[in-house]
């Protein structure tokens, strides 16, 4: 893989991310990481599902920044590949957002998304 290809496959998480998700940690014994996936389905095609895990698995990537971890699998990497996750507190509510430059479509919740 040549060094464009492994920057494309590049996750970041920004401040707000880490932080709430070092807070969150912080509150669930035992868990170490929060893990990102993308399966099939939701309004766009694909849709991402958010959990609290205690272990990794072999094919996991990890993103670690200020005590935060996430873990996203080889396979919704492909999906995610120069995506920012980020954590949002407005007018609308709290949440986790992933802003995916492969996406070519995104529902209003920001859940799903197509390619």
């Amino acid at each position: 893989m040549g060094a464009d290809a492994k920057t494309a496959m590049k996750v970041e998480m920004t401040d707000a991310a880490a932080k709430r998700i070092a807070r969150i940690l912080s509150g669930e014994p035992g868990k170490t990481a929060l893990r990102v996936s993308v399966e099939g389905g939701g309004c766009s095609g694909f849709s991402y599902k958010f959990d609290l895990v205690d272990s990794r698995n072999d094919d996991d990537v990890a993103i670690e920044k200020d005590g935060a971890t996430i873990l996203i699998d080889d396979l919704s990497l492909v999906y995610m590949g120069g995506s920012v996750i980020d954590f949002v507190d407005d007018l609308m509510g709290q949440s986790f957002q992933i802003r995916n430059p492969n996406a070519v479509a995104s529902c209003g919740c920001g859940t799903s998304f197509s390619i």
